[in-house]
């Protein structure tokens, strides 16, 4: 809880309305409780230990606020040196939390140390203890709900298709209502900041770390996209984060192995990676999230997160952000080699960053940020700012409505879903019009559950599926290689579609995601109960954007 202590002037005040924690039914079964006037101290009156606070938001292990296993009771001991999320907000008075769940198969799995997450009524009843032990200031509670390959809430809520698969869609309208969609859904748990939408232009093949979660490879489409999408997780009261700037677009390094560096000259950047968050600026985005990224042609020295040049001036000054900074992941080996976890948190501050971001050590950072006021280097105005910009967020985001969990995965929210994923689906050779396959027909590659699933799709549009079919659809999603790639009739796409151009198969699909709607639309086409109307955003060797006009 934070002390109000006397200041010698008189102290701004900022205005919260808040929702009041204890009123909350931590299963939603009664929706929000009633907004609750509150008054939040302003930065100024804040101690060292709380303006050190509100500028990090680490993960923390358990599922549940004050009640946790042992192993999780030990992991946050070695984190922070308390046994619980609750402790550690109380503790060391957080300005959020992020929540986290190691699924595998993603490309930021090396950052997620445990999880958290389980389903929907789960998460409403760990943000609702947090906010409890928030007390007086409420806190930002955060995820990764990029939906494709990066999704944190995979049961119970709706599974959109993947950022690429709404670029291949083209349909800025559908992409705003989906990102309300989600929107409203994670609002209901009581995450109330969505590190989403990914606002990087890909380069291409060889940067698998972005992918699919890329809107597409030409900045005008992905700002269009990119602004659609920030517009619906707004609406929704979710408060929506730009990344990676300047751009992870056009590297093939993973920030979570090693740095990156970006060759580009500053106009190439400016034109090419930049102008998207230019435009979701524009559209109202709350958050930006700086890229562990060394970009020479803008600061020759420092990481991005690290960078004065970089995130004061060419985000606040040129570019006229005045919203929260969050840094990625500080846990991420491109950081966490090559900094203590106190130094890389100063540093961060210091270039104008607001959130510190799952520091490997919460007790370190914290220690760190305190030394660094009270010796001076890190300037109390500095941080104070900082602090501000967090108050102003929080007080937006606590006026705006929770919704009750019922509407979480309703028939409507997947409707938008389906469309979309139905969009997304494009010919790159072969017939326009269907049926491609008449049966029976045997699945390859993908993943067992994938196979089921288009299987039963396959069955209810009338394809008989049976192994040693005499037509074979050959399944490529996420990691796929031309290695993996089988003879077959058709070849599908589930992830980024650069891969096909090394298929041989007569005719050639992409759907850029392999969530339920999407295989249900790849077996609508195959079956020839739909046509696919989508055109890949980004190039493929050898192929066009689509093979139908």
């Amino acid at each position: 809880m934070v002390r109000v202590r006397r200041a010698p002037a008189v102290v701004a005040i900022v205005t919260l309305a808040a929702v009041a924690a204890c009123g909350q039914q931590p299963d939603g079964r009664h929706g929000s409780a009633p907004l609750v006037r509150r008054s939040l101290p302003s930065a100024a009156v804040f101690s060292d230990d709380e303006l050190a606070g509100q500028l990090l938001m680490p993960y923390a292990y358990g599922s549940a606020a004050e009640s946790v296993s042992a192993a999780a009771r030990k992991a946050n001991e070695g984190l922070a040196g308390v046994g619980t999320p609750a402790e550690m907000v109380r503790r060391f008075h957080l300005g959020g939390l992020i929540l986290v769940r190691g699924t595998g198969g993603d490309p930021t799995e090396s950052t997620n140390a445990t999880s958290n997450i389980t389903d929907p009524a789960q998460v409403r009843a760990l943000t609702s203890g947090l906010q409890r032990a928030a007390g007086a200031i409420p806190l930002l509670v955060g995820t990764d709900q990029e939906h494709g390959v990066v999704t944190r809430i995979r049961a119970g809520v709706t599974l959109l298709p993947s950022a690429m698969a709404f670029g291949a869609a083209a349909d800025p309208a559908l992409t705003e209502r989906a990102a309300a969609v989600s929107g409203e859904e994670l609002a209901s748990t009581g995450i109330n900041v969505d590190f989403a939408p990914v606002a990087d232009v890909t380069g291409g093949a060889e940067n698998t770390v972005i992918g699919s979660r890329s809107f597409g490879s030409s900045p005008g489409p992905v700002s269009t996209q990119l602004a659609a999408a920030v517009r619906g997780y707004e609406s929704a009261g979710v408060a929506a984060t730009l990344k990676h700037f300047p751009g992870h677009g056009h590297t093939a390094t993973d920030s979570h192995r090693a740095l990156p560096i970006l060759r580009q000259d500053a106009a190439e950047l400016e034109s090419g990676d930049i102008a998207p968050f230019e435009a979701g600026i524009a559209a109202g985005a709350s958050l930006v999230m700086t890229g562990h990224l060394e970009a020479p042609a803008l600061d020759g020295s420092e990481p991005a997160t690290f960078s004065k040049p970089v995130v004061t001036g060419l985000l606040r000054e040129k570019l006229k952000f005045g919203g929260v900074v969050v840094t990625d992941a500080m846990n991420m080996d491109a950081i966490a080699n090559r900094y203590p976890a106190g130094e890389a948190a100063v540093r961060a501050v210091l270039a104008g960053t607001d959130l510190v971001l799952m520091p490997p050590n919460l007790r370190a950072a914290h220690a760190g940020l305190v030394a660094a006021l009270k010796s001076g280097r890190l300037p109390r105005e500095r941080a104070r700012e900082s602090v501000t910009r967090i108050l102003a967020l929080k007080r937006r985001i606590a006026a705006r409505h929770q919704p009750s969990l019922g509407a979480d995965g309703s028939a409507s929210h997947q409707a938008v879903a389906d469309l979309a994923a139905a969009k997304a689906v494009t010919i790159l050779r072969g017939p326009c019009a269907g049926p491609l396959v008449h049966g029976p027909v045997a699945l390859t590659g993908g993943s067992p559950s994938q196979r089921t699933d288009l299987a039963r799709e396959l069955r209810r549009d009338g394809v008989e599926v049976r192994a040693g079919g005499s037509e074979t659809v050959d399944l490529t999603g996420y990691g796929g290689d031309p290695a993996g790639l089988r003879p077959a009739t058709v070849t599908v796409g589930l992830d980024t579609p650069y891969v096909l151009a090394s298929a041989r198969s007569p005719i050639l699909m992409a759907a850029f995601s392999a969530v339920p709607g999407s295989l249900r639309a790849v077996a609508a086409v195959l079956a020839g109960k739909a046509t696919a109307p989508g055109r890949s955003p980004v190039p493929i060797d050898g192929l066009p954007p689509t093979a139908c006009p």
